[in-house]
């Protein structure tokens, strides 16, 4: 029994462990809360039968979380802990008679606020001036995000008020709001992007962005609600609840959601009360926190290995129903993306009706073992998206049939592929695919691809809904379409006396433009050419790496696996992508049209001739005296560089502008060779491009 026992409690290490790094470190949590709470709460039961076998890797000894690698790290000064949970009233009770054990006094005061559901984040302010900021990683070790948090507008750069200390660092979490999720997934959407599960993972993976100006465009919120280094201590009032308060006199925002209570009565108001409030909240919230507000009372407590003594996150349970499934069917979406979807007996689950679920991947319908006819827990994820917790196995019925996803797409017939180290299947018919055609045509279209100017999303979406074009090579025959353009572009076409004075010179314009940019793209290079052709896994880089390689497109369609892995940072994942796609049959036939249309992409014969930057790697921060990013990344890479978005030890030189953030940093860590835009140009005095 013991040795039962014990290959639990590793396999739940490593499991736990998993599902950490998915959740802190990837942003895209594969189990629900509650289904990680309970595996939890399994490991801490066998670590109490078997304290022997407690190590310091396992979850009960340290903060989950991760500092990815990608960002420069920050020590904390004062570790930032995580909280225990109180997953029952009862536990929640338990956690007050342990606080009135270990202080032995009759009453106790307690501050009670929102457990809100995003990313916690420090704060460092000197002098009243933002000067640093960091994820909470594993509570010792965080990521230095300071450039993206000072694009979020509710966070003050400059603390006012009469009262700032030296230095302060302010703890909060920084989260997005339903109304700005659901605005950026609509974004998402239209453009063709992953669409995010939920707030969390909308934050998280915003504020974790390389640049920051990306997580300008996405809405992000916070709030304060802890401390962590002060210079003066003095300045520390004498509880929390007065810390929020004097946290809003110097501009930083607090969620006013918050109580003081005096007995263990208070703080289940408090629960019920936020829990009736919680479906009419702005933003995600998972529970409610209780702390002791004297900071004397915390520090007499102290804290465990992990989470102080003085405080507990008392958590919402999950709202599910039970239902039946009556059908699994796939979706493909504007990238391909099969995704299984359980059709289910309507039901009400928090107030809403949900009639589908997700089922993510193969791999997530075999471990759950979901089958046609199975009677099956209900719950809304983050209150959003619908999805299976378990199937009741006692309701099974005798006649059913483990699952298997279908080996071709039902859109548009194509092989369904599944690379190694992925858990989603995606459909092969890429140029070819209804489901995704509109999304293979834009990104044929754009300016890092074939570059047709004029050819935007709703110009798209309007040919191929009145079936103008299918596929990428139906462009070049817009010319031969001239009745259906005019229909199309001309807003009263069929109706003379409603047209607008001045209408057919403008829209006539339009689609002269249109198929002036057309004809232009023509001439683009083989390297755009195949980063048009939008083959999963092969962006800029990787693809003009390809068109040095094989020359002309014929060549790149018939090569093989091993040819491909011959190419520079080409591995098996990328090689068997292209050859799956180079495969399919409808693919090719698209290509042989673009080719019969006029198109001829070849790679220039060109020689690098005393380039310092040929087959240098490069990575460029900052902004640049005069000229773009983009600009200085097509000069590097004239004279042979290639130019990385990511700096590591393999980076030959940072090319720094002004406003340089976290890359300089680890560059200046790594002893990588740092230069500016003037120096970038006098190296290249001299280097010649022969061709």
């Amino acid at each position: 029994m013991s040795e039962i026992l014990q290959t639990r409690y590793s396999w739940l290490l490593a499991e736990i462990a998993k599902h950490d790094h998915a959740y802190y470190l990837d942003d895209a949590p594969n189990i629900s809360d509650a289904e990680y709470d309970q595996l939890y709460r399994e490991l801490l039961e066998i670590e109490k039968l078997h304290p022997t076998w407690v190590s310091a890797a396992s979850p009960s000894q340290k903060v989950s979380g991760y500092a990815n690698e990608v960002f420069s790290p920050v020590i904390h000064g004062t570790p930032m802990l995580s909280l225990n949970n109180a997953l029952t009233e009862d536990e929640a009770i338990a956690f007050d008679k342990r606080c009135h054990d270990g202080l032995q006094i009759p009453q106790i005061e307690y501050s009670c606020e929102l457990k809100f559901d995003g990313l916690a984040i420090s704060i460092l302010y000197e002098n009243g001036r933002l000067t640093r900021a960091a994820t909470r990683g594993d509570g010792t070790t965080g990521e230095n995000v300071t450039d993206n948090i000072k694009t979020i507008e509710s966070i003050p750069k400059q603390l006012i008020g009469l009262n700032i200390p030296e230095k302060i660092e302010v703890r909060g979490e920084v989260f997005m709001r339903h109304d700005d999720f659901y605005q950026l997934n609509q974004i998402q959407k239209e453009v063709g992007g992953k669409e995010f599960a939920n707030p969390r993972n909308a934050a998280a993976g915003s504020l974790r962005q390389l640049d920051s100006k990306v997580t300008a465009s996405r809405k992000l919120s916070f709030f304060a609600y802890g401390i962590g280094e002060l210079s003066p201590k003095q300045w520390l009032p004498t509880g929390h609840s007065q810390l929020m308060d004097r946290y809003q006199q110097l501009g930083i925002p607090v969620c006013e959601e918050r109580s003081l209570a005096s007995n263990v009565d208070d703080l289940m108001s408090f629960f019920k009360h936020i829990a009736q409030k919680r479906p009419s909240l702005p933003f995600d919230i998972d529970g409610v926190v209780y702390k002791i507000n004297s900071y004397t009372l915390q520090n007499q407590l102290g804290f465990v290995s992990r989470a102080p003594r003085f405080a507990i996150a008392h958590k919402f349970p999950p709202q599910e129903a039970l239902t039946t499934v009556l059908a699994i069917e796939v979706q493909v979406g504007r990238t391909g993306a099969i995704t299984p979807v359980a059709r289910l007996n309507p039901v009400l689950v928090g107030g809403v009706t949900v009639t589908n679920a997700t089922l993510h991947n193969q791999d997530e319908i075999s471990r759950k073992d979901v089958r046609i006819g199975d009677y099956v827990f209900v719950r809304r994820a983050g209150d959003v998206i619908p999805e299976i917790v378990q199937v009741d196995l006692n309701q099974r019925p005798q006649d059913t049939q483990p699952y298997q996803m279908p080996l071709t797409c039902p859109i548009c017939n194509s092989h369904i592929e599944k690379l190694a180290g992925e858990a989603i299947a995606r459909c092969s018919g890429g140029l070819f695919c209804p489901a995704q055609r509109k999304q293979a045509i834009i990104h044929f279209a754009h300016r890092r691809a074939m570059n047709i100017d004029g050819l935007g999303e709703k110009i798209v979406d309007k040919l191929v809904d009145e079936k103008i074009i299918s596929n990428p090579a139906d462009l070049y025959k817009l010319q031969y379409s001239l009745n259906k353009l005019v229909q199309l572009f001309y807003v009263n076409a069929n109706d003379p006396l409603k047209q607008k004075k001045g209408q057919d010179l403008t829209e006539g314009k339009q689609i002269q433009n249109l198929l002036i940019a057309i004809e232009s793209s023509k001439s683009a290079s083989l390297a755009k050419f195949i980063f048009g052709l939008g083959i999963r896994h092969v962006g800029e880089t990787t693809a003009k790496d390809l068109a040095k390689s094989f020359r002309n497109i014929q060549t790149l369609m018939n090569a093989t696996s091993e040819d491909l892995l011959k190419v520079r940072d080409v591995g098996p994942v990328v090689a068997e992508s292209i050859t799956s796609f180079m495969s399919e049959s409808h693919n090719r036939e698209v290509i042989e049209q673009l080719l019969a249309s006029g198109l001829n992409p070849q790679e220039l014969s060109e020689a690098i001739i005393e380039s310092p930057f040929q087959d240098k790697t490069v990575v460029i921060t900052g902004t640049l005296p005069t000229m773009s990013r983009d600009e200085a990344k097509l000069l590097l890479e004239k004279y042979g560089a290639k130019v990385s978005s990511a700096v590591s030890s393999k980076t030959n030189y940072l090319l720094a502008g002004s406003d340089a953030g976290s890359k300089l940093e680890k560059a200046t860590s790594l002893n990588i060779p740092i230069i500016d835009q003037a120096t970038m140009l006098e190296m290249l005095e001299g280097s010649q491009v022969a061709t």
